[in-house]
């Protein structure tokens, strides 16, 4: 579980993280890069898109400068997987409350801006 998110640094289940990070159930990847910083492509989601989960919360930065173009959301769609693009801090309380009615879901999470 997420239990805390401040621009720059997130605390999942007593570990303190700063960089971005994707979450699969309850496994973090840390130091996650994008090929473009603050525009999302299908190829940044590769630890997600062969897992078998039924959403994918995109937390999009503090201030929600990261962009999530309507192809990723089509590409995502078309595997059965629905995509929840919010800034971040939103968007990891979505995570907890999906994880608490034991959906299989995963997260993308850009951390500062």
């Amino acid at each position: 579980m997420i239990e805390s998110y401040g621009f720059g640094r997130i605390v999942i289940n007593g570990k303190s993280y700063s960089s971005d990070i994707i979450i699969v159930g309850e496994k973090v990847k840390a130091d996650w890069w994008r090929k473009e910083g603050h525009r999302l492509h299908i190829e940044d989601l590769k630890e997600i898109v062969n897992k078998d989960i039924d959403f994918l919360v995109v937390g999009t930065g503090y201030f929600g400068l990261m962009k999530v173009p309507d192809e990723v959301k089509r590409f995502l769609a078309e595997k059965g997987i629905e995509v929840i693009v919010q800034k971040t801090a939103e968007a990891c309380k979505t995570f907890n409350k999906l994880m608490n009615s034991k959906k299989k879901v995963a997260a993308a999470l850009h951390l500062t801006c």
